[in-house]
């Protein structure tokens, strides 16, 4: 393995330097193009004005925002300067937003207005009404005590709100000793990304990353799809989430890749995008490759598709094969990992057999290990024997953000970060992922936790006990079923759960399936057996073809 012992901020610099008239990154459906020099120099001017407002290295900014072209600008101008960012998933709403700048110490947030049906401007407003006083963006609240500047990205500023476009004029006021002197103080074993994943407390955990995670792991990933600056990635994937960051930006970044963005996924852009800018690579989910595959005028479409990687849940076999025979991807991978992982850990590569590239998630990554342990004992378990996947090196997470006893709980005392996702390995090293022992939901890439969604549904009047599981799906690879025993002479719908949750929680945390029972199967020790509810709701919504889809 060749390592990356450099900032992400030097390495855009290299990039810029070698490759200054190639395309970095083009929009299909805004109007934004820059090559890597110009690129490098904008985000220079936003760097220089985030420092103008006081950010300094170890400082956390969070980013509220689809992948508009600012999520970029933003992820490399914190870079440069050591500012940690904090990323935000599209979905949330105030009750996840309020926990997240609170565990955060976010000291500023970058936000659109809106996206689908959260409108992100009220929400903060809501949350910080001080901010109707302010000019420019400056705030200073007791419900978030770090925080101490808001700015919007977009057109029409909303009042109190500093327009993002500003900060190249602010950043002015930064001299070029100062800049250099900022980075020239950095590290790559800084940490400089925190992303937040759910857990079994059923509250997000931010996991901290370095430089050095983060480009080593990109780095290792295009090296698996043999990337090349003459490579053009279709990026759809939600930039706030690993998938997006490491898989795509950061691989493209450390092979001078072209980026094709789209601020969000839609399957006529996607399309569009892969013709008529003539993309060598997608990225995606299993449903957004379906989503592809079974749009109307999807024949109609011409592809020059080489590779990309099909990841974030249990990839079908048969879309592989349609994603290889359909689109021309006949060099896809397939890619395994976790946010604390940085994210991956095992991948196919161009070179591997369809056999492999469809049935399983790859060999170990250069620079890691892994190893197959008994859930219970903890002892190393052979090829064929499958176990809890753990893995170590140097892509494993520095920790979880003020939670040190959760982070010793997933890392033990030699390093090896315990995934609690069950895999076999084989004789040649490949590795295929055959369940979970936590009990976390995959819908469409979202990782979910059923706890978190319990913890809300228990707030409400009418429900007494609440078990929430993973049903199998064709289109989204798991679906959210609630259990709910309601409280004596107390009724409720399924539509008015799905309701409660919808208008509370991020969309996809609601339930499609909700039934009503009695009682819960349970252990002769009073444990709740998950998976017997499993197989009820397997029984009870005929979802038994579901059930039987093969994965890799």
């Amino acid at each position: 393995m060749i390592e990356i012992n450099e900032t992400v901020g030097s390495v855009l610099r290299q990039v810029a330097r070698k490759y200054p008239q190639v395309q970095a990154v083009k929009y299909t459906t805004i109007t934004y193009e820059r090559t890597w020099s110009e690129f490098d120099e904008e985000t220079d001017r936003i760097a220089r004005g985030l420092l103008s407002l006081g950010l300094k290295k170890g400082d956390h900014l969070a980013i509220w925002a689809t992948n508009v072209p600012e999520w970029l600008l933003t992820l490399f101008a914190t870079a440069k300067i050591g500012v940690i960012l904090v990323t935000v998933n599209t979905n949330y709403k105030s009750f996840e937003m309020e926990y997240l700048m609170k565990q955060s110490d976010a000291r500023a947030l970058v936000l659109i207005s809106e996206y689908k049906d959260s409108n992100y401007v009220d929400i903060i407003t809501r949350l910080c009404p001080e901010i109707r006083k302010s000019k420019d963006g400056s705030i200073k609240t007791d419900r978030f005590p770090y925080l101490r500047h808001i700015i919007h990205a977009g057109e029409y500023t909303p009042q109190g709100l500093l327009a993002f476009d500003r900060l190249a004029t602010l950043g002015e006021n930064i001299s070029d000793e100062e800049f250099q002197a900022v980075q020239d103080s950095l590290n790559p074993g800084d940490i400089i990304n925190m992303q937040y994943t759910s857990g079994t407390t059923g509250f997000p955990k931010g996991v901290m990353l370095t430089h050095y995670n983060i480009l080593n792991n990109g780095k290792a990933v295009g090296d698996c799809m043999k990337f090349t600056h003459e490579d053009r990635l279709c990026l759809a994937v939600p930039l706030f989430h690993c998938f997006g960051l490491v898989l795509g930006v950061m691989a493209c970044l450390t092979h001078a890749t072209s980026m094709v963005v789209l601020p969000y996924f839609r399957p006529q852009d996607v399309l569009d995008a892969c013709q008529n800018e003539k993309c060598t690579a997608l990225h995606g989910v299993p449903t957004m490759f379906i989503a592809v595959l079974e749009h109307p005028e999807f024949k109609n479409y011409k592809f020059h598709l080489r590779t990309g990687i099909m990841a974030g849940s249990p990839c079908p076999v048969k879309v592989m094969k349609q994603v290889v025979n359909d689109m021309g991807a006949s060099e896809i991978t397939i890619a395994y990992g976790l946010t604390e992982a940085s994210p991956v850990c095992t991948q196919t590569t161009v070179d591997d057999s369809i056999r492999h590239r469809v049935e399983t998630v790859g060999r170990v990554l250069p620079g890691i290990e892994a190893k197959i342990v008994d859930p219970s004992t903890g002892d190393e378990l052979g090829p064929g024997q499958p176990g809890e996947f753990c893995a170590r090196g140097y892509n494993i997470m520095k920790g979880y953000y003020k939670m040190p006893e959760a982070t010793e709980e997933a890392i033990d005392k030699d390093g090896w970060l315990h995934t609690g996702d069950l895999a076999v390995v084989d004789e040649d090293g490949y590795y295929k992922i055959v369940g979970r022992i936590k009990d976390m939901i995959i819908r469409g890439g979202e990782n979910i936790y059923p706890k978190e969604i319990e913890e809300f549904l228990y707030t409400h009047p009418a429900v007494s006990d609440v078990q929430v599981i993973g049903l199998p799906s064709k289109e989204y690879g798991e679906e959210i079923c609630a259990f709910i025993i309601l409280r004596d002479g107390m009724t409720l719908t399924e539509e008015q759960v799905q309701e409660f949750v919808k208008q509370n929680l991020a969309r996809h945390k609601t339930p499609k399936y909700v039934r009503f029972v009695t009682s819960f199967p349970t252990t002769a020790s009073g444990k709740i057996q998950k998976y017997k509810l499993r197989e009820k709701g397997i029984e009870t919504f005929n979802l038994h073809e579901d059930a039987g889809i093969e994965t890799a």
